[in-house]
């Protein structure tokens, strides 16, 4: 079966807004292509995607561990304050009873966000080593990253909502920790991250080896 080729190979480009095909125009040194229907800049990659991926990843290992260490709630009644880490709430659930909450938690704010950077880190080391390992499969967990990314907000969703519920009473309160700012922060930051990959980068080194 014949190869099919690219849209680089080709000589065209994609837009990434209005995702008309274009061909790709001759530019003088500094000048940048434009879609001829929506105006907007085009690109064959994504430009400083490596880079901008690094760092963004970077940021958000160093942001992960405040996240997972601080308090995320402050509940005080009665005088009697307690603050409460992510791993201290699902161990509280889980002696509770309630195994389905902990799982819920864990899954969302401990293991997806770990996964994404795992993910992510892996896909750029396998791009700077040229790797030709499973394309299609890399892709696939790319394409999971962006999916998955929002859904790790639940523990910010879950705070926000005891703090607005319990502020109403008059005998207790609870109060969002440092750790609810970390987190939110580590989600956004991976979140674009994932979008500042250009996943075409995993197939440029598979057309590499073959030429």
């Amino acid at each position: 079966m014949a190869e099919m080729a690219t849209a680089r190979q080709l000589g065209m480009a994609v837009c990434h807004d209005c995702h008309i095909l274009v061909d790709w125009p001759v530019l003088a040194a500094g000048e940048r292509a434009h879609c001829p229907r929506c105006g907007a800049h085009i690109h064959q990659r994504k430009p400083n995607s490596i880079r901008r991926t690094w760092a963004l990843v970077v940021a958000s290992c160093i942001l992960y561990v405040p996240a997972n260490l601080l308090p995320i709630t402050i509940t005080s009644s009665l005088g009697d304050v307690q603050a409460d880490t992510i791993i201290s709430g699902i161990i509280y659930f889980i002696k509770s009873g309630s195994f389905l909450i902990a799982m819920v938690i864990f899954v969302a704010s401990v293991l997806v966000p770990l996964m994404k950077l795992l993910i992510l880190s892996g896909l750029l080391l396998s791009i700077r080593f040229k790797s030709a390992w499973r394309p299609k499969e890399r892709t696939r967990l790319y394409r999971l990253t962006e999916v998955v990314g929002r859904w790790s907000m639940v523990d910010i969703y879950v705070v926000t909502i005891l703090v607005a519920l319990v502020k109403l009473g008059a005998l207790a309160n609870i109060d969002a920790g440092p750790a609810a700012g970390y987190f939110a922060a580590v989600v956004v930051i991976t979140m674009f991250a994932a979008r500042s990959f250009d996943p075409r980068l995993i197939w440029d080194t598979i057309e590499e080896k073959h030429d």
